[in-house]
């Protein structure tokens, strides 16, 4: 896994909110080096942001963990 630059992780994190449209949107770095990217909305952690780098074309992969005990009541 490659190390993102403080430079990324800011140009990261105004996609995300423009993409997903939420202002509240936050890629904070890791508390040590090699550790995963956090993806939080509100100071919550909701997931990680892995960089992957093959044949000098990088992308990003977000995955992103949902509770159940988080959605709404079943009807």
């Amino acid at each position: 896994m490659s190390d993102f630059s403080s430079d990324e992780i800011q140009r990261l994190q105004t996609c995300l909110r423009r993409l997903l449209g939420a202002k509240g949107l936050s890629v904070n770095p890791p508390p040590r080096r090699g550790l995963s990217v956090e993806l939080a909305v509100d100071g919550e952690v909701i997931g990680t942001v892995h960089r992957d780098e093959d044949e000098g074309e990088v992308s990003y992969i977000l995955n992103i963990v949902v509770l159940e005990e988080d959605l709404p009541p079943k009807a």
